[in-house]
């Protein structure tokens, strides 16, 4: 009964989402509106996942049944994606819409492809970002916007900015976070939004940093299991997760503010490996060593390089920067401790001995963390 609770426990944590999860971001748009009804809309989305169809129904793309096609696109020269993406653009054009919130009619703003950047293939184990840059009039009198995206595209997130170009001002909405086909809520063009306050801001980003640990950071969630395995006794433990907080919450911080910067070709090999090693030092340790917190520590550091991924795109409030990223972090503690508790629950709750516990928990699961993390690590060079 033990071991298939520990079996079980593996499954849901490891394959809730597959082994290899290479999850598409949502998309970006940025709608900028001048004082004569211009409207320049920029979208940043990966183009591979628009052409393939691979959209937020997949937590892994590799379920998708073309994601052999996927991956053909993601090795594509910029300028052979272009040409496999000219064909689409119709398709593309007719399946998003703005229009004036107050149109009687439901009549769609007019739009034209300006532009499309696309990145050089670069480091493929990361989904290449391209921008799409779109341009239209809206009528004079139009007070307010929305904006559609469709759900076969994925999820968007979507703000507008108004700009006044004599004076040389201008004001960004809130984002608005779209999923499930749904058209976003009316943007007004007359009216300065109101600063987020502290407690929306707070309670913004530590959602978002708990959901990269749980359940999106399966990554994240081996390295803390592997933490587990070795001591369970929950002062440790805490010491361990709140170092590795701690320093990433370092490496984070001067990522965003562009101090720190590493390529994700490196970021992500050494992420993995990273995760191998502590899987390999719980199974020739049989006891926490001080040592520990200092790996722990320069492997945060590492982590948050990867952390920064995550919010370098939605970027963070310049005005509450250290609220967002305090409360960023606060999130992916809580994660963190979620995960330890369910780890507890589910396993050291039913082996009070230790030396049973040793046996039938810690050596099989260290081995299997660290096999999982060895093939990431490989898989993360590209060497195939």
């Amino acid at each position: 009964m033990k071991r298939l609770l520990f079996i079980l426990f593996l499954n849901v944590i490891l394959f809730s989402e597959a082994v290899l999860a290479d999850v598409v971001k949502p998309a970006l748009v940025e709608i900028n509106v001048d004082t004569e009804k211009n409207i320049v809309i920029e979208i940043r989305a990966s183009i591979e996942a628009l052409l393939t169809g691979i959209n937020a129904q997949y937590k892994n793309t590799t379920e998708a049944p073309n994601a052999d096609e996927y991956d053909e696109f993601r090795q594509l020269p910029a300028g052979e994606l272009q040409q496999a993406f000219a064909g689409f653009k119709q398709s593309f054009l007719q399946s998003i819409f703005i229009r004036p919130a107050n149109s009687r009619n439901n009549e769609n703003i007019l739009l034209h492809i300006d532009s499309v950047k696309i990145p050089p293939t670069g480091y493929t184990k990361v989904p290449r970002i391209s921008v799409i840059r779109l341009t239209g009039t809206l009528p004079v009198n139009t007070d307010a916007v929305l904006w559609y995206y469709p759900e076969k595209f994925g999820d968007n997130a979507v703000r507008v900015r108004q700009v006044n170009q004599k004076s040389e001002q201008w004001h960004w909405s809130q984002w608005q976070w779209l999923r499930n086909d749904k058209t976003s809520k009316a943007f007004s063009l007359t009216e300065i939004v109101a600063k987020q306050s502290t407690i929306e801001v707070i309670s913004a980003y530590i959602v978002i940093g708990f959901e990269h640990i749980v359940p999106k950071g399966l990554d994240h969630i081996l390295f803390i299991l592997g933490l587990f395995l070795l001591s369970t006794h929950w002062r440790p433990l805490i010491w361990q997760v709140t170092m590795f907080t701690a320093a990433h919450t370092i490496t984070l911080g001067l990522a965003m503010n562009n101090v720190v910067e590493l390529p994700a070709n490196v970021v992500e090999p050494l992420i993995a490996l990273s995760i191998a090693y502590v899987g390999l030092e719980n199974i020739f340790a049989r006891e926490l060593h001080k040592s520990r917190l200092v790996l722990v520590f320069l492997f945060g550091l590492l982590h948050g390089l990867g952390f920064a991924s995550v919010l370098s795109d939605f970027g963070m409030p310049k005005d509450d920067f250290m609220t967002a990223l305090i409360s960023f972090n606060v999130g992916v503690e809580l994660g963190q401790l979620a995960v330890l508790l369910m780890a507890f629950v589910l396993l050291r709750f039913w082996f009070k001995e230790s030396h049973q516990y040793r046996k039938i928990i810690v050596l099989p699961g260290s081995l299997f963390i660290s096999i999982i993390a060895s093939y990431w690590f490989i898989e993360r060079l590209e060497l195939f």
